[in-house]
């Protein structure tokens, strides 16, 4: 039996087969190629990419290689992942907004920040955030019942209520006062210097290119801002003998398990600015994907209105089996990561090709999650694949939060976050799009689309 004959239960409908761009001829030559990854890196893969294995290229003078395979993707991400690095161009765009932490770190002081972090994100350290995800998430419903009849855009609305979850589960309060400030932070970096451009993927890094500077100004502002959030908490002191109210105290208590060593409070500014940006970018898209799916197939959403009727606590994702399937198949589809780029630090040996020090390994979730030899109707949308009782993935077929060593450390908060939204909202309202102009996948830092349709929603 093949990998393809497992991943999902038959059904009897035909399934939803949501709309994807066109792929790219095989003749388009390197420099369009990567000309092209700063508007839409999705568009820039041809057929051969949903197919090979292994598809080797070249990259400014070094080699390139897209793995599709989950041994190869095991030996650079599990195996010999100390050997990979991030590339020139992800460390100049992520580095002004998340300074050097976690996603940026490597070597020891990666390891340091990593081994600190992870009790805060425990199973357990989650589970006391959830309150602050349930207000959020019931202050957002009932805005929504006031503008019942009309035409919403669920894709600005699901990103300012991942921020003021992000906001509130990592500070305690709510961010009236601040949310606007820091929506433009998001915003203004986003549309004007997030995405690479081809002097950011070829120069190396002492040698700064016209927006660097552009993005170093925009770091002191932003930086200054994450200061006085941090200082605003720490006014509001902590009470004693009481656990943690939210990410600040856990964080702030957090001491590395080797060398007893606390966040220095730039280290910990860094950690904060990661946590709230990368938090709720990744889980605003995937709600926002997971509504465009679900308003296009309203058997499956009807589905989930009948789990979230059926079931006494929305925020306990054990009791929403459907509705984590949903979200499962929401990320394989639409992987708000859908890119993982290294630079190989040191020579290696992968499925028989020589990697020398500098060249490039690509591992797309994108590309993995809709191969024709890992997944049946790879383009379809079967929540059905990841219910109880169908046999899972392959390990490393399905990546929404990478693997090994530097998998996503705030997955299981995310995927928390998501299911209990995603029941409260179709628990609460039928979901309906206002036009059926196809919605397009656009891959630049994550999966964006190409418009924010508008929807309609009513009341259940």
């Amino acid at each position: 039996m093949s990998i393809a004959d497992v991943h999902y239960l038959p059904q009897a409908r035909s399934p939803l087969v949501p709309p994807i761009p066109p792929r790219a001829p095989d003749s388009m030559g390197a420099l369009r190629r990567v000309l092209m990854m700063g508007e839409n890196a999705i568009s820039t893969w041809s057929q051969r990419a949903y197919e090979d294995e292994i598809i080797r290229g070249r990259f400014f003078g070094n080699s390139s290689y897209i793995l599709n395979t989950p041994e190869t993707i095991k030996h650079v991400l599990v195996d010999n992942w100390e050997n990979y690095v991030r590339t020139v161009g992800a460390i100049r765009v992520l580095r002004p907004v998340l300074g050097e932490g976690l996603l940026i770190a490597e070597g020891k002081a990666w390891k340091h920040q990593r081994r600190t972090l992870a009790p805060a994100f425990t199973p357990r350290a989650v589970s006391g955030l959830v309150p602050h995800m349930v207000a959020v998430t019931d202050d957002t419903v009932a805005q929504l019942r006031q503008q019942c009849g009309q035409p919403l855009d669920l894709r600005e609305i699901m990103q300012r209520m991942t921020l003021d979850i992000a906001g509130r589960t990592m500070f305690s309060f709510e961010m009236g006062r601040h949310g606007a400030t820091l929506r433009d932070f998001v915003y203004e970096y986003g549309e004007r210097l997030a995405a690479p451009h081809l002097l950011d993927i070829v120069l190396p890094l002492t040698w700064p290119t016209p927006r660097d500077f552009a993005r170093r100004r925009f770091r002191k502002r932003w930086t200054a801002f994450v200061a006085m959030l941090m200082a605003e908490r720490r006014a509001a002191g902590k009470l004693e003998d009481a656990p943690p109210r939210d990410l600040f105290d856990l964080m702030g208590a957090a001491r590395d398990p080797e060398t007893g060593a606390a966040f220095a409070d730039a280290q910990l500014a860094d950690e904060v600015a990661t946590m709230i940006l990368a938090g709720h970018e990744t889980t605003a898209t995937a709600l926002f994907w997971a509504l465009y799916l679900i308003a296009l197939d309203p058997a499956t959403q009807e589905r989930l209105a009948q789990e979230a009727r059926t079931v006494t606590d929305l925020s306990n994702p054990d009791q929403l089996p459907f509705t984590r399937a949903v979200i499962d198949e929401t990320l394989r589809l639409y992987p708000p990561a859908f890119l993982i780029a290294r630079a190989a630090g040191g020579p290696d040996r992968i499925a028989g090709f020589d990697v020398k020090r500098g060249d490039v390994v690509l591992i797309s979730p994108w590309l993995l999650h809709r191969h024709e030899r890992l997944w049946q109707a790879p383009n379809a949308f079967m929540p059905e694949r990841f219910m109880p009782g169908a046999a899972p993935p392959e390990r490393f077929a399905y990546l929404p939060f990478g693997a090994g060593a530097r998998v996503c450390i705030g997955a299981h908060f995310a995927l928390v976050e998501a299911v209990l939204v995603l029941a409260r909202l179709v628990g609460g309202f039928r979901i309906e799009l206002v036009d059926r102009v196809p919605v397009m996948p656009v891959g630049v830092v994550t999966t964006q689309p190409n418009r924010s349709p508008l929807f309609r929603i009513t009341p259940r």
